[in-house]
């Protein structure tokens, strides 16, 4: 009788039943969490390099922008960006799809954070690699880019690492703009059941095991552009 008892407990819990039999309608939704990530991630990767590069400027309203810039998006919870975009834009007549409304709030959102990452990474480089490359006759951009930011990258791979791996956790905020993605299939057969806690957790397992995976990717990286400083 206690045995039944602490079965029934556990099923308000965790039902193992009802999470196998809807893996594979929650992973549907995969799809469009890894796009999402993914993608919004290369987008913050790209506006924060071009954000760092301003606030290192040496032009005053490109350093002014690009503190206003960070500071904002850093401040912004980005449930607010992403209904701004999807639902308030469209007062204006802008409509724009949910996943691209994901796309570009995660971006703007992550710029803010990548930057920082960047900017601190590049002035950890030693200077005397940015005087060797004048002496070398190199351009600013070619030092830049061939000398500087290998170095940086290298020294950026774990904090730009924790950004990805939470734009992974984030991208459930995404379901509150209709997109479907796991916590968005999650909570409809959640709600169909009655059952939250056990589709809950389901998808907490999911997204660790996802952030496991790109926590592996990560430590491949570090040792592949491990070489770039080594050899310096």
């Amino acid at each position: 009788m206690e045995a039944f008892l602490l079965e029934i407990r556990w099923r308000l819990i965790f039902d193992y039943k009802l999470a196998l039999e809807s893996i594979p309608f929650v992973l549907e939704g995969l799809g469009y969490t890894l796009f999402i990530s993914m993608v919004s991630f290369a987008l913050a990767l790209m506006g924060g390099l071009l954000i760092a590069l301003m606030r290192l400027s040496k032009f005053a309203p490109a350093r002014g922008f690009a503190r206003f810039y960070v500071s904002f998006f850093r401040g912004v919870p980005i449930i607010v960006t992403l209904f701004f975009i999807y639902f308030g834009l469209p007062v204006l007549g802008i409509l724009i799809p949910a996943v691209e409304s994901a796309l570009i709030g995660f971006g703007m959102t992550g710029s803010a954070y990548t930057s920082e990452i960047i900017r601190a990474s590049i002035l950890g480089v030693d200077r005397g690699q940015w005087e060797a490359s004048q002496s070398l006759g190199l351009s600013y951009r070619k030092a830049l880019t061939k000398v500087i930011l290998p170095q940086a990258a290298r020294m950026s791979v774990p904090p730009l690492s924790n950004v990805m791996i939470d734009m992974v956790k984030t991208s459930s905020v995404t379901a509150m703009i209709t997109v479907p993605e796991i916590f968005q299939k999650a909570k409809i057969v959640g709600g169909s059941e009655q059952d939250y806690m056990t589709m809950y957790l389901l998808v907490a397992v999911i997204y660790w095991l996802i952030c496991l995976v790109y926590g592996f990717l990560q430590g491949k990286l570090e040792k592949h552009l491990s070489q770039y400083v080594d050899t310096i």
